[in-house]
């Protein structure tokens, strides 16, 4: 095998780290009407987030990868409620994740918006049916634009605190409530995942799985070509690793869980939640390797959540 004689490496390494630093970080666009807001690269569609004429919660309703191929499928007639890249938990007993007629689903209500090229911040009034609020949400998106990215990268934190007079607040629900990603048709009962421990978790009914890992990951087809999901879970969070909820069967979905159906989370005046996710969309199936490394330096690049 032939090597660099020792005299060149420093060039070579120059080089290379000139490449790297003109390789150009990705433009995005902004488009803003009275409902969504859609963020473009190029002229191609990267992200598109509800923000307001949503009936309960607002949501990231498309997500493509670095090649435009879109992901997400929203409100689907199976289960209504499942929009796109959602978050949603119970509260106090009031279910924010289900939008179901005669029960007593709570809306996230949007009380300010503010926006940039690169994400956007909102904050959200958790009320009950009676318009009583229950939690106040800071959640802010962003698209990563750094150069030479794999993959469409994109932070969510969430920021939950009380409102007054609901102090301690449990939250629970189901096993797959928190950050939750329904696919499109084409990934239903083909989907695969792999995690970061290799571990295949606790079965909780059917194909459905909760595991304990730093990141998890979905493939399958999408417009004739492959596709991944990997959905990232910061060192900060409370319960890290989270718990990643999988199921291919009878469709595909991936969550990220503080697996609240069996411990809730006591929620304190003054003690806010803090919430860090990464999603990242590849091209292709890349193995386990290629996304840790894409983990790590989210790590790096994205920052942890305030104290």
């Amino acid at each position: 095998m032939s090597t660099i004689p020792h005299r060149h490496a420093a060039q070579v390494l120059s080089l290379l780290a000139l490449c790297f630093a003109a390789a150009p970080t990705r433009a995005f666009e902004l488009a803003q009407d009275a409902s969504n807001l859609t963020f473009s690269a190029g002229g191609h569609p990267v992200l598109t987030y509800r923000h307001a004429g949503y009936p309960f919660k607002p949501y990231v309703a498309q997500l493509c990868t670095p090649a435009g191929v879109a992901v997400l499928r929203d409100s689907p007639s199976d289960h209504k409620h499942h929009h796109g890249l959602m978050f949603a938990v119970e509260a106090g007993g009031v279910d924010f994740w289900g939008e179901f007629p005669g029960r007593a689903c709570g809306q996230q209500r949007q009380q300010k918006l503010e926006s940039s090229a690169t994400g956007l911040t909102q904050t959200l009034d958790w009320a009950g049916t009676n318009g009583v609020v229950r939690m106040r949400e800071q959640r802010t998106l962003r698209l990563h634009a750094e150069p030479g990215l794999p993959a469409t990268l994109l932070t969510w934190r969430t920021d939950l605190e009380t409102a007054p007079g609901h102090t301690p607040l449990a939250l629970g629900g189901h096993h797959y409530y928190g950050l939750g990603a329904r696919f499109v048709t084409s990934l239903d009962k083909v989907a695969t995942f792999q995690n970061a421990t290799g571990a295949p978790g606790e079965v909780v009914r059917g194909d459905e799985r909760l595991t304990a890992t730093r990141w998890c990951a979905v493939s399958g087809p999408v417009e004739g070509k492959t596709i991944t999901c990997a959905l990232f879970d910061h060192p900060a969070n409370p319960r890290h690793p989270n718990r990643m909820f999988t199921m291919a069967q009878p469709f595909a979905y991936l969550s990220a869980t503080l697996n609240l159906w069996k411990e809730s989370f006591s929620l304190k005046s003054g003690q806010p939640l803090r919430l860090c996710y990464g999603i990242a969309l590849f091209d292709g199936a890349p193995p386990a390797a290629e996304i840790e490394k894409l983990y790590q330096r989210w790590l790096a690049g994205c920052g942890a959540p305030t104290p």
